[in-house]
């Protein structure tokens, strides 16, 4: 198979297509104001390809902010593209859709991945999406797209989720997550207080959320937005740790952008040798996959946010681009098998 990545800063459609020849698969990364119309045009263009889209930053060896990117794949690859919708409600109701898509695909936990961009509630869509692909074993790498809008075949959507079963004919296919934070300190909280609706802590281990990240770090209110890209919070998940960002100061409480419930059991979190973490993951994609024909990876705002602060964003592209054609997007929140996590990578590697 083969990947081709299109873009323009101008937000002009056809000047991001203008290389893309006999596409299988597409995946469009646009803007608030142009998103629309280049669903529309994108579908008139190739008509009948499986695509999704969503509201965000794209990249490859440089980034898009405000214009549009297009990601196509072709050489061998077999797709479904849908959509569930109502996914702040009953995304369930919409199973069938997907598990119908499993079987046309045929894919397996081998050569098969599910690409997905969420609108929000992305736990819920997580959950529901993974009791269809675990009896196939099928792993998942997606991520949230902004202003509540995707796209798939080319309609637009609220309040759903758009997914893409990639099976790539010519090889293996292998998801990974990175995560660039190790534990600080010997801390554990236990979460009390919390308001799932609005992603909120009210209490740790007894006390005011914001009082006790607060008496640890020695930040004030308005520096805790900005800590929270050197020290978030993480849920320990088996062997997992899912991290979880600070969003805002809500009085004595925290709002973050992932869920946490009551009784969850949370540490504290500190930035590593990002640059360290980030060879080691490629040397280990090398290790994998000695041939691979196309990289798609989805990373966080905030990470992009990070990266751009100390410069290393341009190089992190760079680095990446060692491993061949690589791609991605720019997310709210990042999707890895039934995990909603924040503050990461993920990607997935076609041979």
């Amino acid at each position: 198979m083969k990947q081709f990545f299109g873009m323009s800063q101008r937000g002009r459609i056809e000047e991001a297509v203008s290389g893309i020849k006999n596409p299988q698969f597409l995946m469009l990364m646009s803007n608030a104001a142009q998103f629309e119309a280049h669903v529309k045009t994108l579908e008139k263009l190739y008509p009948g390809v499986p695509s999704i889209g969503c509201i965000g930053m794209s990249y490859d060896t440089r980034v898009v902010e405000q214009g549009v990117g297009v990601i196509a794949f072709s050489g061998g690859v077999n797709v479904r593209a849908n959509v569930l919708e109502q996914v702040s409600v009953m995304p369930v109701k919409y199973i069938h859709r997907l598990e119908e898509d499993i079987q046309r695909v045929g894919g397996t936990d081998r050569d098969t991945v599910c690409i997905d961009f969420c609108t929000g509630n992305d736990a819920c869509a997580l959950t529901t999406i993974h009791t269809a692909l675990r009896k196939n074993r099928i792993s998942l790498v997606g991520g949230t797209g902004d202003a509540g809008k995707v796209s798939a075949n080319g309609k637009i959507y609220q309040d759903a989720v758009a997914y893409a079963l990639v099976k790539n004919g010519n090889g293996r296919v292998k998801t990974y997550k990175e995560n660039i934070y190790h534990p600080y300190g010997n801390y554990r909280f236990i979460a009390s207080n919390t308001d799932k609706a609005n992603y909120v802590i009210g209490s740790l281990n007894g006390k005011p959320a914001k009082q006790v990240y607060q008496s640890i770090l020695h930040v004030t209110d308005q520096e805790i937005l900005t800590r929270t890209f050197q020290n978030p919070f993480g849920k320990i998940n088996g062997n997992d740790t899912c991290i979880i960002s600070i969003k805002e100061v809500a009085g004595n409480a925290l709002a973050c952008f992932r869920q946490v419930n009551d009784s969850d059991v949370l540490i504290l979190l500190e930035l590593g040798d990002y640059q360290a973490i980030v060879k080691d993951t490629i040397q280990q994609i090398c290790k994998d996959f000695p041939q691979r024909s196309a990289v798609f990876s989805v990373n966080c705002l905030f990470r992009y946010k990070l990266f751009s602060e100390r410069n290393y964003m341009q190089k992190y592209l760079q680095d990446m681009a060692a491993l061949g054609s690589h791609a991605g997007l720019v997310g709210y929140g990042e999707h890895y098998n039934n995990r909603f996590v924040n503050q990461s990578m993920t990607c997935v590697v076609f041979e």
